[in-house]
């Protein structure tokens, strides 16, 4: 089984944080985003992971490519980087990756996690996951016909279709086949906005006969910007407190004087004093918090808080932040709310 993950953006939406990371290497409660999406993927299908295929841009860097590789290493799965040259949408994003399209495959967009118990139909030739949700309006939904099996894709209908809404995760029992469909599209130049899309693919796969089914997850958690992904960060760590799965808290936290309310990730080296932490926190490694009080917030690594009253906030790597600033030093896209 192979996982392609298209994630070539950076992520506008989450700037400053993005300037200097791209968002799925964003960390949620401790892990980077991407690397909590494809071990997801990999219980829910309880096959051997072979190859992980990562689309990103050309200008993420050494460093960047090195963390993904060893993501995949931790799946015990062979690592392969590919690069999207243009922002010409997800279709083109996909086969940037063609020498990688055989195969059983799980296609996944980097910014968005879940949670899941479904068994996945390997009878069907492809499965879309879903979610069902109270605006389906504002998504992309399935309809289905009284097999169970997907009949259509419709975006944003004002008119109501079906409360199941795409994620933006998807299983090809024989992901050559899209493959195929995809370079149609692109020799036929289908675009919508500009761009490429995935369901121009699916589309033309069902239009050859190909039996689309929906896989249902429990939970859907977007990290598409600063609001989501602090709210993401807070519902991981609740799942990682009640599954008890994971430590949260590293064996190497200083604690002086010091209040952890529970569900807290706490990484290596942190230095906490006279300080009040969580619920909903993440702390990355080598952080120091102190005279803080600090709740439903998610705080990078090598960072320094002072004198701080947060709620809902979002700290990046080696910042400094001073409750009781009187000069300041903010740089591009930086927000004080």
């Amino acid at each position: 089984m192979k996982i392609i993950v298209p994630m070539a953006g950076r992520g506008s939406r989450l700037r400053p944080h993005t300037l200097t990371i791209p968002k799925p290497l964003i960390p949620i409660a401790g892990k980077p985003i991407v690397q909590r999406l494809v071990e997801g993927i990999a219980e829910v299908l309880e096959d051997e992971i072979d190859e992980i295929a990562f689309i990103i841009s050309e200008d993420f860097g050494v460093e960047i490519e090195a963390k993904l590789k060893s993501i995949a290493t931790s799946l015990k799965a062979k690592s392969t980087i590919y690069y999207q040259d243009k922002p010409l949408g997800t279709g083109h994003a996909i086969m940037c990756a063609k020498d990688s399209l055989s195969g059983p495959a799980v296609i996944a967009y980097a910014d968005t996690l879940f949670k899941a118990d479904f068994k996945l139909d390997k009878e069907a030739d492809a499965v879309m996951w879903v979610k069902q949700v109270e605006n389906p309006e504002a998504f992309g939904v399935i309809k289905l016909n009284d097999k169970g099996q997907i009949t259509e894709l419709v975006e944003k209908s004002k008119d109501f279709v079906s409360d199941l809404a795409v994620i933006g995760i998807y299983y090809f029992k024989e992901v050559s086949q899209l493959k195929t469909q995809l370079e149609k599209v692109i020799e036929e130049n289908i675009m919508h906005g500009g761009e490429y899309q995935i369901n121009d693919g699916i589309k033309k796969m069902k239009e050859n006969g190909a039996i689309f089914k929906p896989g249902q997850v429990d939970e859907w958690m977007d990290c598409g910007n600063k609001k989501v992904t602090v709210e993401t960060n807070s519902r991981m760590l609740k799942f990682i407190h009640e599954d008890q799965k994971e430590q949260l808290m590293s064996s190497s936290v200083k604690i002086e004087n010091s209040e952890i309310l529970e569900p807290c990730f706490i990484g290596e080296n942190v230095f906490l004093k006279n300080a009040k932490i969580g619920p909903n926190v993440s702390i990355g490694n080598g952080t120091t918090i102190e005279n803080s009080s600090i709740k439903n917030s998610l705080i990078q690594e090598n960072s320094q808080v002072i004198n701080a009253n947060l709620d809902k906030a979002m700290i990046g790597n080696f910042a400094k932040f001073d409750g009781n600033f009187t000069s300041v030093s903010i740089g591009d896209y930086s927000v004080l709310d």
